[in-house]
Formats: structure tokens, C-alpha cells, sequence
């Protein structure tokens, strides 16, 4: 079963259709008991990074995702839950994020139009596991600001004015910069893939 982290704010109900769509099985959990009971953990995300992260601890659900990721369980990071998994963002550099990666969330430089809103391609590499199954050009709906820089887990890259990470895929940990939620045939096969994959 996928357990999807309810913080209080995200994507929720899409994330749940999509869910639905795809015969899977899903509940909502917001305490720190469920996270450790979970086997699967979905964090979607809209909004604002520091409301992200003060909502996790509020609810003292960072260690516990933190402890199910190091114990191996597959956990999917979407928009700015994938966000989350960096050390900290521009958007509010004074809280600290999940740092399972180092690097830092920073905001489209100046003159670029944000939110970087709408459909754009991908440029994947040939091994990445969430896009397998998918021939290019791979288009998914982007709504973003703020990006997070390539990194050795980037498994698929998006052009807006520089590269940024669009997948992550590094052993349990998997996370998108788009909304698969709302990318279409090509988003459901996205969540499929996962789904096959934890």
C-alpha cells in the first residue's frame, strides 16, 4: 500500500486520483506511528519550502522519513517534496531540508519568467527507471520557481533557461520536479513505474 504524507498542504486530491486511476491502493497519514508503519511513502508538494518543512517538523515527521529512507522503503518526492530532500532553498535558507542530498534548491535566475509553469521535455539517461517505457520527446507539466542543480541521483534533466534536475532516482529514493499528477498518459505511466518499482 502507498501511504501519501499529508502535511497539511499538496497536491493531495490529484495525487489521489491518479492513485485511483492506476487500481493502486493508498491511504493519507500525518502522525509519526504511520510513517513507521508505512512500507511505501508518497510526498507531494505545492507551495512554499519553509512551510514544507515547518509542517514536517510540527508533526515530528522528519525523523520518521528519514528513518523508513534509510531502512530502505521507497519513498517518491513530488515537485516540492522532491525538493525537500535537499539541505536547504533559496526560498527559505534558514530552514533545513531532509539532506539526503547536499546541494541547495535555488530560484530561476533573474529575467527568467516564474513560476516556470507548464508542459516542457525531458532529456533523460537511457538507464532511468521511472521514465522506462516512454519514447521521446517526453513532455510533463512543470509549475516551479525555484530548481534543484544536476546531481550524480539525476536521472532526466529540463532546460528553463539552465539545466535542472527533473528525476532523481538514487536505490529507494525517487523524486520528479513536474507533476506526474498532471502530465497525462505520460504522468500515469510515470506513478506505474513507480508503483512497479517499490
Amino acid at each position: 500500500m502507498i501511504s501519501i504524507i499529508d502535511y497539511g498542504a499538496g497536491n493531495l486530491r490529484s495525487v489521489q486520483n491518479t492513485l485511483a486511476e492506476l487500481g493502486a491502493t493508498y491511504k493519507l497519514i500525518d502522525t509519526p506511528e504511520a510513517i513507521r508503519a508505512a512500507d511505501k511513502l508518497v510526498l507531494p508538494g505545492v507551495g512554499h519550502f519553509g512551510q514544507l518543512m515547518q509542517s514536517l517538523d510540527a508533526l515530528k515527521l522528519r525523523q520518521p522519513i528519514l528513518e523508513k529512507i534509510a531502512a530502505g522503503n521507497p519513498f517518491f518526492g513530488i515537485c516540492l517534496g522532491m525538493q525537500a530532500l535537499f539541505s536547504s532553498s533559496a526560498e527559505a535558507p534558514d530552514l533545513e531540508g531532509l539532506s539526503i542530498y547536499p546541494e541547495r534548491i535555488e530560484r530561476f535566475p533573474a529575467g527568467a519568467r516564474v513560476p516556470h509553469m507548464g508542459w516542457n521535455s525531458l532529456k533523460p539517461r537511457p538507464d532511468s527507471k521511472l521514465l522506462r517505457g516512454l519514447n521521446e520527446p517526453i513532455y510533463v507539466y512543470f509549475a516551479n520557481s525555484y530548481y534543484a542543480p544536476p546531481i550524480e541521483a539525476t536521472s532526466a534533466t529540463c532546460d528553463y533557461q539552465l539545466p535542472f534536475s527533473a528525476v532523481l532516482e538514487r536505490d529507494n529514493i525517487y523524486g520528479v520536479q513536474f507533476h506526474p499528477e498532471k502530465s497525462g498518459p505520460t504522468g500515469l505511466k510515470i506513478m506505474s513505474n513507480f508503483l512497479e518499482l517499490a
